[in-house]
């Protein structure tokens, strides 16, 4: 597979659809909001709590581009026995996952104003050691790969290896930018509430996102 060419839309399209879906998955609750909570217990500095998500975000990545090359391996190897299957596969595969995040943001029901109280130790000082928590959370990251982000590998696989590094570069750089953010805002105060009630819509959002990439890898084809 040969170098991709840069400035063609399609390419541009799906790294820049790529950086929307990484960034928005990583506004899921559970790729911030462990770190906040530990890094209270911990009193850890704010520097301290960065370190720990960028480390435990790139681990995220490592092991999602790990799963998405077997996944783009097997697609490339069945694209060869059914031509032309595999962009229609990795649309497919869009389209579902996009429908199944609208439906669960749909039903998703609506949190009370007054949530149950943050709790941030009770005083004692830390249960485990700060190795302990810093290999635990970043562990957490690396054995769940990001699924949202696996049918967009596979769309693009016939793109070239040049193409696969370029979109795991861009993978890394939308969660880490997205987990760095919220667990910065929410380490320097700002209310964890509130921040929740906007990651609801995450859901939805990313949804429609998965969908549209799906359209554009079909239109691509035709």
């Amino acid at each position: 597979m040969s170098s991709p060419d840069l400035a063609e839309p399609v390419l541009l399209s799906l790294l820049g659809g790529g950086f929307v879906a990484a960034f928005l998955h990583a506004a899921l609750p559970t790729h911030w909001l462990p770190f906040v909570l530990v890094g209270r217990a911990q009193r850890w500095s704010v520097a301290q709590v960065m370190t720990t998500v960028v480390t435990a975000g790139l681990a995220h990545i490592a092991s999602t581009a790990l799963v998405g090359s077997l996944i783009v391996a097997a697609g490339l190897a069945l694209n060869r026995w059914v031509e032309g299957l595999l962009p229609h596969l990795s649309a497919a595969l869009l389209f579902l996952l996009g429908a199944f995040y609208l439906a669960k943001a749909s039903l998703k029901r609506t949190a009370t104003a007054g949530g149950p109280a943050v709790d941030a130790g009770d005083g004692t000082g830390p249960a485990v050691s700060d190795r302990a928590a810093f290999l635990g959370l970043v562990l957490m990251m690396a054995v769940t790969p990001g699924e949202v982000l696996l049918p967009i590998y596979l769309s693009s696989a016939t793109e070239g290896f040049w193409a696969l590094g370029l979109l795991t570069l861009v993978f890394a750089a939308g969660t880490v930018l997205g987990m760095t953010l919220l667990a910065a805002l929410a380490t320097a105060g700002y209310s964890i509430l509130r921040l929740e009630r906007w990651a609801r819509y995450e859901g939805a959002i990313l949804g429609g996102a998965l969908i549209l990439i799906g359209f554009l890898v079909l239109t691509h084809q035709h």
